[in-house]
């Protein structure tokens, strides 16, 4: 008899535990509440217009590339992924500018005009990172099912390059001494929604895997990745049914037997959970039944930045912008603690804009443009109202894209999508609109973050960034893998895929399949 296994949302995450657990003969059903499929991944077409909705930046495509293969496909032959040179562009309101080249002389030779000290300090960072990177791989692919997975060799290992005490920043200090320098290779941390200054020294290793493995522009963007994941999963046998939303998840006792949409219930020997963590949990599980994570406990956790988004539909090129740039504040560090107390909004904010026609014209019609704008600001607590604050800060940004070179904006604006906080909680339901999910500070990670065997109840799993390892693109790929073997694994079906991991990667393979302990 054919397992029955559900997965509740069709983001990167359950998408790609579909496509693994359709390999052991299990039935697997995707259901997802939007439209389309993606979560925050999805693409957004606007009357010929078409942006990614949250993730631009597509780094490290070792991992999908391997759960492809696990498939029989190839990822560069469903996706054309596009490597970028220069990275990216930084704007610096106080001074100064770098483009972050791929190639490290020609990055070199960048720095060394905004600082020349600190250029010769770049192959010992990277070399640094390279090593950290190689170290914290076995613990990134590894479940951590409790206090005592932190004695497992991966870890110990691992740990004399961790340096709790040390900030993502001051990790940085050890090379470089400009600060522009240093948050050139920081502001990664907004990928996890926190602070360079807060952020643990592990995630140095973000902007490495930038510089290292490159930075690639899917074409049709970040939400053909996700297209293209569906496209196997369902060659595959999986059943995806968009526009159908969970509305209960039925128990006995602990263990979860069924979940129930509008269409119907669908009795399950599994369940894997890729909604928003906290969102999920408080709407979908009793609370009397989750004894580590309860109501009260998540309320007490802590939870990434939240966005503003605009994506502007334009006419024209825009001249002289690159495929990414990055206007950081002038003050970083009151910007970053007005986004932390989420009491006000930041008033001269940084801001990321992506220009993504200058390398993929299909993304508008003929002789347009897409501008993609994502503004950091506080999550949700009530303290901002939305509704009034909303179109006061569009102003507030459109000025701020001056700065850029964009001006005149407004004119030339053919399609519009605003999303807030707000929205990001109502129409996304992420809990408290936390687009980064759960914080990634030191007493949120490995077996303190909800884990991927979900501890508080029987034949529940977790994937995404809530969960281990956490948010990014790569890393929940990895937390995916995973899940699913641990499902698999629990149910006594067979993994096929661990086998092709296994000789790819050597020890880290091992490390995967629990044989390093």
């Amino acid at each position: 008899m054919h397992r029955r296994l559900v997965i509740i949302g069709a983001g990167p995450g359950g998408l790609a535990a579909a496509m693994l657990l359709a390999l052991t003969g299990a039935r697997v059903t995707v259901l997802e509440r939007r439209g389309r499929v993606g979560g925050r991944t999805a693409a957004l077409e606007l009357n010929g217009f078409r942006f990614d909705t949250g993730p631009t930046f597509f780094l490290y495509p070792r991992i999908l590339d391997e759960i492809f293969a696990a498939c029989g496909r190839r990822l560069d032959q469903e996706v054309d992924l596009i490597r970028l040179d220069p990275l990216y562009r930084l704007l610096f309101e106080g001074g100064g500018e770098l483009r972050m080249h791929a190639n490290a002389k020609r990055l070199a030779a960048e720095i060394a005009r905004l600082a020349p000290a600190d250029a010769a300090a770049l192959p010992r960072f990277l070399a640094d990172n390279r090593a950290k990177l190689d170290a914290f791989r076995p613990v990134l692919e590894t479940p951590f099912d409790g206090p005592l997975a932190l004695l497992g060799l991966p870890i110990l290992k691992a740990l004399r390059r961790l340096n709790p005490h040390r900030s993502v920043d001051s990790d940085l200090a050890r090379y470089f001494r400009d600060p522009r320098v240093r948050l050139a290779f920081s502001f990664q941390s907004k990928y996890l929604g926190m602070s360079p200054f807060r952020c643990p020294s592990l995630f140095t290793i973000l902007s490495f895997l930038e510089h290292e493995h490159g930075i690639f522009h899917p074409r049709g963007g970040c939400g053909a990745v996700v297209e293209a994941m569906a496209r196997v999963a369902r060659y595959l046998g999986v059943d995806i049914c968009t526009n159908e939303t969970v509305r209960h998840i039925r128990f006995q006792g602990r263990r979860a037997v069924a979940v129930r949409t509008d269409e119907g219930e669908y009795p399950l020997d599994g369940l894997v959970i890729n909604a928003d963590f906290a969102k999920a949990m408080t709407a979908l599980v009793p609370d009397d039944l989750r004894r580590r994570w309860s109501d009260a406990a998540i309320a007490r956790k802590k939870f990434s930045c939240s966005t503003f988004m605009l994506y502007l539909g334009i006419e024209g090129r825009v001249e002289g912008l690159d495929h990414h740039t990055i206007y950081l504040a002038e003050d970083y560090a009151r910007n970053l603690a007005e986004i932390e107390a989420c009491r006000e909004l930041p008033r001269r904010p940084s801001l990321y804009v992506q220009n993504a026609c200058v390398t993929d014209p299909g993304q508008a019609p003929p002789g347009c443009s897409t501008l993609y704008v994502l503004v950091p600001v506080g999550h949700q607590r009530g303290h901002v109202d939305w509704a009034v604050e909303k179109h006061p800060y569009r102003a507030l940004v459109l000025k701020r894209l001056e700065a850029l070179g964009i001006r005149d904006i407004e004119r030339r604006i053919r399609v519009e999508r605003m999303v807030t906080p707000a929205d990001w909680e109502q129409d996304f339901a992420l809990h408290r609109g936390a687009t980064f999910n759960l914080a990634h500070s030191l007493d949120q990670m490995l077996h303190r973050r909800p884990r991927n065997r979900f501890e508080d109840l029987d034949g529940v799993y977790l994937v995404g960034g809530g969960t281990h390892p956490g948010s990014g693109l790569p890393v929940i790929f990895e937390g995916a893998r995973i899940t699913a073997r641990l499902l698999a694994e629990d149910l006594g079906l067979s993994v096929p895929w661990r086998e092709l991991n296994a000789g790819r990667t050597g020890i880290l393979g091992k490390a995967l399949l629990g044989e390093v302990a």
